[in-house]
């Protein structure tokens, strides 16, 4: 059921979608690969890293949206271990958005009762990217409303090799059989342990595919995709993608 969408012709088709979101079946956890900047910028002339900041900005319309609907976790796909391959300025420029920001909108997310989390590698990250990130962490661990998960430096693969190999230790030091291990044993060793499963994945830029992010955590996920690129993304946007979402029915493999 993938679901791709073009730019809305009207206004009036705008609210009209709006008004299809049902508070009462919002996604609890929406995740989201924000793909495109770099096509943004092209489009436009400009170097790559003016879509990642133009990028940037959109992050604050999203996360007050979907804080406002009572989605409970919004995970958004940062910087992948693939990303590094990526020249070295871009790569650079990449590291210092966390900083940057979270520098201007961290008092925002406290004020709106966001909780900021993390999951990735943390070990090769910048000690700035890491500093920024960590103090947001600290400052907002208290707060009980949307969680905004950062995967940043993250790979899918590596997670499930460093749960597995985080298992066969336990294996090999007695506490657990291996016919004890099932999938919840290796849901418990993933990154997301403390998080439900993604109820809806959204893809920017006309890309059908899930480039190494949460590959055991999707299993059942919804998938929406859409061409637009993530700078043009807006909260109708996202609507939309909520509205697709609650009029699908979800069965898990059954009837």
């Amino acid at each position: 059921m993938l679901e791709k969408f073009s730019n809305w012709k009207s206004k009036a088709e705008q609210e009209n979608k709006i008004e299809e979101v049902k508070l009462e079946n919002v996604p609890k956890h929406v995740a989201i690969i924000m793909d495109g900047n770099g096509r943004w910028a092209k489009k436009r002339g400009l170097p790559r890293i003016a879509g990642h900041r133009e990028g940037m900005n959109v992050i604050n319309k999203i996360v007050k949206k979907a804080n406002s609907l009572g989605v409970e976790v919004l995970t958004l796909y940062a910087f992948s271990t693939e990303n590094w391959k990526r020249p070295k300025n871009e790569v650079d420029f990449l590291m210092r958005l966390p900083e940057r920001y979270l520098s201007v909108e961290l008092p925002k997310l406290i004020e709106e009762n966001v909780k900021v989390r993390l999951m990735g590698c943390k070990e090769s990250l910048p000690a700035h990217t890491i500093g920024a990130v960590d103090n947001a962490i600290e400052k907002t661990k208290h707060n009980t409303g949307l969680i905004l998960n950062f995967a940043l430096n993250y790979g899918s693969r590596d997670e499930i090799v460093s749960a597995i190999q985080d298992i066969a230790k336990e294996v090999v030091a007695g506490n657990i059989t291996p016919d004890q291990i099932t999938d919840g044993v290796i849901t418990e060793h993933l990154m997301t342990k403390e998080l439900r499963d993604p109820d809806l994945l959204i893809r920017t830029s006309g890309e059908i595919r899930l480039s190494n992010f949460m590959l055991w955590q999707l299993a059942y996920t919804e998938f929406w995709f859409t061409d637009v690129l993530w700078p043009d993304f807006t909260e109708q946007h996202f609507l939309e993608a909520i509205s697709v979402y609650q009029q699908r029915t979800r069965r898990y493999g059954g009837i």
